[in-house]
């Protein structure tokens, strides 16, 4: 992978924290592959900065991607969703670039009993040395100069947006090495299946009541209706929308009104690998890469996928602002 990683012409510190990550999730790969998460999975009596239950699971991969990084000497700072604090990992005493790493470590760890699978979702900023001021500063998403996520499924895939490109790995088990699969990856314009979870429908906004009717109409003729597909598991749902096109929905509901997926290490870095596919990802009224940030674990609603079809959805919410808004190619 080194050589694939040179060729996107990554610069050195980035090519050197992405090798960090891409080594601590072998670990994880590993450890998930031998079964030993099935004495890490059971819950324990502590609660994550979000209030939710901490999976074993979730602590020893966070545990995992730190010490990596601890060692890489290359990332500042990480931003975790299992630590409410950001984390300081290397002294800034010297002159030149800050490094910010946002992380899930391991994203859909209620899952591992049954099977499903799950991530980890990561972003790197960075900071000129002459700006910073003592505390990494996120303004938005835009910043990010790499993101990506690991899936643990079937076979272990790698996902990384650098530049205007997206590339796909998958680990091999016999060299333990990960090799290009998919060298550009795009994401169709359009598409016909769905995912969300429609148990929470009735608390939904108004407009993506209307979508789901919309995704269900009888019309075979214009490929209707469109079928739903949901996993549960964020990293999954958003691989699946990656690679064959469609729409993934974490809207806002009456008792989350701004949303439950967090912006920093889970909207962002999705949305800056769907936009590099040229797709579109949306908080409802704007594109989530705009969405400014105004504290680590702010959550946001989430959409994101198919273009055509999620602009759609944003015409639902009469926001044209959408048609000024750029997204890249390869």
């Amino acid at each position: 992978m080194n050589k694939d990683v040179q060729d996107a012409v990554i610069t050195p510190n980035l090519s050197s924290m992405l090798m960090d990550i891409v080594s601590a999730s072998k670990v994880i790969s590993g450890l998930i592959n031998r079964n030993i998460f099935d004495t890490l999975s059971n819950s324990v009596e502590t609660l994550n900065t979000h209030g939710e239950k901490q999976h074993r699971l979730d602590i020893e991969a966070h545990n995992v991607f730190l010490s990596f990084l601890q060692k890489g000497n290359q990332c500042h700072y990480l931003i975790s969703e299992e630590c409410e604090d950001t984390l300081e990992l290397n002294n800034i005493n010297h002159q030149g670039t800050i490094y910010t790493v946002c992380m899930d470590p391991l994203d859909g760890s209620s899952n591992i009993d049954v099977n499903v699978s799950v991530g980890s979702v990561f972003s790197i900023y960075s900071q000129e040395r002459k700006l910073y001021d003592g505390y990494p500063c996120i303004k938005s998403g835009r910043e990010q100069k790499l993101a990506g996520y690991v899936i643990y499924g079937t076979s272990t895939m790698l996902v990384i947006a650098y530049g205007t490109c997206v590339y796909g790995f998958t680990l091999d088990s016999i060299s333990g090495e990960y090799m290009l699969t998919h060298p550009n990856i795009r994401l169709s314009k359009s598409g016909n299946t769905y995912a969300i979870n429609e148990g929470n429908c009735e608390d939904f906004p108004y407009q993506i009541r209307d979508f789901l009717a919309f995704c269900k109409q009888s019309d075979s003729e214009n490929n209707f209706p469109y079928k739903s597909r949901y996993v549960g598991s964020m990293v999954a749902d958003m691989h699946r929308t990656l690679m064959q096109g469609g729409i993934f929905l974490y809207p806002s509901t009456r008792k989350h009104p701004k949303g439950k997926l967090r912006l920093l290490y889970e909207c962002n870095p999705m949305a800056y690998i769907i936009e590099q596919a040229g797709g579109l990802a949306i908080d409802g009224m704007r594109p989530i890469l705009s969405v400014p940030v105004v504290k680590t674990h702010q959550k946001v609603p989430f959409i994101a996928g198919s273009y055509n079809i999620v602009k759609y959805v944003l015409s639902l919410y009469k926001n044209e602002s959408i048609n000024n808004h750029v997204f890249y190619s390869c």
